[in-house]
């Protein structure tokens, strides 16, 4: 008896350091950062248009609001100590360029740090305004992605190591497999606490929260009041397109739900990663929420295989460092 429980504990032991500690190609968390990257930019960009109402220190609503909702808040914003609207936009100006140089791969790990340190900083100082799930899904791959060698490839970093004569070929990594565990476990917690409070409301039990959400005037980008319809159907009788929308609200429970179930099992995860990537494209597409749709087709990224990164996007990679190679041979 105390021998198969000492077996068996060995064998928990090594499948814990499997999983957590086993070195895998970087390619994932490399592609993953020019995604981060580019959003991160995008998305801070759009600040540039109300830099002084959501940033100012004492004017507009931001001021009025920011004592009354953030007493004793224990997040951190170098925006609390920016007063001028010259260093204001200095520093929003310097950030963006953290995180072009990100997307690019330029100094790679020091400025991963920069753009986390500046998302959260924006993050924090707009709540309770403008804080929204696409923020919080840009804070949480960042923190992973600054924890990875995620300038191993797809990386200006790369092609000036090339230039040099150096290697190239970024070896497996224990971080880069950590990083990618971390954003798979997080992306489950997500989606589980979001289908357990779904299941708290009644219109997704009575199937009609999809409608009122691409219903609604205040998120609707396409108008998909066709649904209410009867579509006839050869034969006699109708359809009524309701109960599509009633699929659509139940299934969307479900797989938010047992998303932390399916997705680890090899047969069940491609339809799973699809039926999640539809989703959101569904929620882009219907609700006009595209950058955060993204970001989470993004996040669901995590559980492709390295392998599957490389055979998509090592030819357009080998196409730079052959021009980088011609370029350097001329010279």
């Amino acid at each position: 008896m105390i021998n198969r429980v000492s077996e068996y504990l060995r064998t928990v032991w090594r499948g814990w350091n499997d999983f957590w500690f086993t070195p895998t190609d970087p390619a994932l968390v490399s592609i993953l950062r020019v995604l981060v990257g580019g959003m991160l930019l995008y998305t801070h960009l759009v600040w540039s248009f109300g830099l002084h109402a959501f940033f100012s220190p004492t004017d507009g609503w931001t001021g009025e609001l920011l004592p009354a909702t953030q007493g004793g808040r224990m997040g951190f914003s170098y925006w609390d100590y920016i007063g001028s609207d010259t260093l204001r936009w200095s520093v929003h100006v310097l950030n963006l360029i953290v995180f072009f140089l990100l997307t690019i791969g330029l100094f790679s790990r020091w400025v991963a740090v920069l753009a986390w340190i500046s998302a959260l900083s924006y993050a924090n100082r707009v709540t309770p305004g403008a804080f929204f799930g696409l923020d919080k899904a840009n804070c949480m791959m960042i923190t992973y992605v600054m924890l990875s060698p995620c300038g191993a490839r797809y990386s200006v970093d790369r092609l000036l190591r090339l230039r040099r004569g150096a290697s190239t070929e970024a070896g497996p990594s224990v971080m880069a497999n950590l990083a990618t565990r971390l954003i798979q476990l997080h992306l489950c917690v997500i989606y589980l606490f979001g289908g357990l409070g779904k299941a708290q409301g009644d219109m997704w039990w009575n199937g009609g929260a999809v409608w009122y959400s691409v219903a609604s005037y205040e998120y609707r980008s396409l108008d998909m009041t066709w649904l209410s319809a009867q579509v006839p159907l050869w034969g006699g009788g109708s359809f009524d397109l309701l109960y599509v929308v009633d699929f659509l609200t139940h299934a969307t429970v479900f797989l938010e739900i047992f998303y932390c179930c399916l997705v680890w099992n090899r047969w069940a995860r491609p339809w799973m990663l699809a039926a999640m990537i539809g989703m959101h494209l569904f929620i882009g597409a219907a609700m006009g929420m595209w950058t955060f749709a993204l970001i989470m087709i993004f996040a669901n990224m995590a559980f492709l295989q390295p392998e599957t990164v490389r055979r998509w996007c090592d030819p357009l990679a080998r196409r730079v460092k052959l021009a980088v190679a011609g370029e350097k041979a001329a010279a």
